[in-house]
């Protein structure tokens, strides 16, 4: 499944309005198109090439068949991008028929890169064409979902570039932009340099703007839970206004796999320091979604959660044989230390008398289905999407 994004329009008309040849190749077979397509964009004249690379994003936006069929035409279309003075039209022609050369399809990822497509791709981030900038990024997005190409495009400079598009692109180059730092922070040596580049300001501004149900808010999430392995990520974001708070709600209206990240970004925080951070993290009102989470959650989910309701409780030992170590009495003991902050306290209280009418009725199902079937030891999760669709 791939993540579908709504890139703006691109700034030259569409082949088939701008060249009289185009059309025909529009009704002609696939495979005399795919063999038109491969002359023109091998052709010495930079018009064919053109032409060549529209058609070849026509052709492979939906077929799978075509983008192996044109596979032979990447270093033609990666010679076209190293043309820094042709025309904007002619360079975003061929990025974009990389692109959707690239999409779903793992041995031309890593043969644009192997040609030499990385070079103008960063090149691009620091163009005066916007719609070069967000094709770019789409591109990096995309390629960045190749374990191969991640130490490539690390080793090409694009990180540092990745975070300033997050701080100040387009929405959807932001967008694009935090996935693919999130394809790239899986190495560890690609993680250091991200947190190096100081992202978390931009991200928590990201996340505090997107719907929190979004996959934009997940793949923030990924990164921030990540990046708060370390202290500078943990300083970070607790010096960003909002920023622990921006977690807090992901965490309650978020995708199973986004409450997932936050949850984990919160408590590995806890655990990193609890002193430190258990005030600032009660203070957002993270009680009612960890409430939720120890029910609603995946199995990880409500793990951490559990785990994190009883580290924010006042002492981290249980207090006595006759208050046994309960999920019920972790939170009592939170909520009962908690100034001044009566609607918080009530909604916690609320949450928890539904929590333990939810949870018995869980326990009395799970009964039920035991004695039919073996239940599932897992909660179905979507597949997580890397890459863009095609353009």
């Amino acid at each position: 499944m791939d993540y579908y994004c709504t890139s703006p329009a691109t700034s030259y008309p569409h082949p088939h309005h701008h060249h009289h040849r185009s059309t025909d190749t529009a009704t002609l077979s696939p495979e005399v198109a795919v063999h038109k397509a491969l002359l023109l964009v091998q052709s010495d004249s930079p018009d064919s090439k053109f032409q060549g690379a529209c058609e070849i994003r026509r052709l492979t936006k939906t077929s799978q068949r075509c983008r192996r069929h044109l596979s032979e035409s990447i270093p033609h279309l990666v010679s076209m991008l190293h043309r820094p003075h042709s025309p904007e039209s002619h360079l975003e022609a061929a990025l974009l028929a990389l692109l959707n050369l690239a999409v779903k399809d793992e041995k031309n990822k890593i043969k644009i890169v192997e040609a030499g497509a990385l070079g103008p791709i960063v090149g691009f981030f620091q163009s005066e064409s916007l719609i070069l900038q967000e094709n770019a990024t789409a591109s990096l997005l995309t390629l960045s979902a190749s374990t191969v190409n991640k130490p490539l495009i690390s080793a090409a400079g694009a990180i540092p570039l990745l975070v300033e598009i997050l701080r100040c692109g387009s929405p959807q180059a932001r967008a694009d932009a935090v996935m693919a730092l999130s394809n790239l922070s899986t190495l560890p040596r690609n993680l250091s340099i991200i947190l190096d580049s100081k992202p978390i300001p931009s991200i928590v501004s990201l996340l505090k703007t997107c719907k929190k149900s979004s996959k934009t808010a997940e793949k923030c999430c990924s990164l921030i839970e990540s990046l708060v392995g370390f202290d500078e990520g943990r300083i970070a974001l607790i010096s960003e206004e909002g920023g622990v708070l921006a977690v807090v709600e992901v965490l309650e209206n978020g995708s199973l796999q986004s409450r997932d990240h936050a949850v984990g970004a919160l408590l590995t925080m806890c655990e990193s320091d609890r002193c430190k951070y258990r005030e600032p993290i009660l203070g957002e009102g993270v009680i009612p979604g960890l409430l939720e989470l120890t029910v609603q959650g995946t199995p990880k989910s409500q793990s951490k959660a559990k785990t994190l309701l009883r580290l924010l409780r006042d002492s981290p030992y249980p207090r006595s044989e006759l208050q046994p170590d309960t999920i019920e009495n972790i939170v009592c003991n939170i909520i009962s230390q908690i100034d001044g902050d009566d609607d918080q306290s009530s909604k916690a209280k609320k949450m928890l008398a539904e929590m333990v009418q939810v949870s018995m009725e869980q326990s009395l199902r799970h009964l039920q289905r035991r004695a039919l079937v073996c239940t599932p030891t897992d909660m179905p999760i979507n597949t997580c999407t890397s890459e863009v669709s095609s353009k």
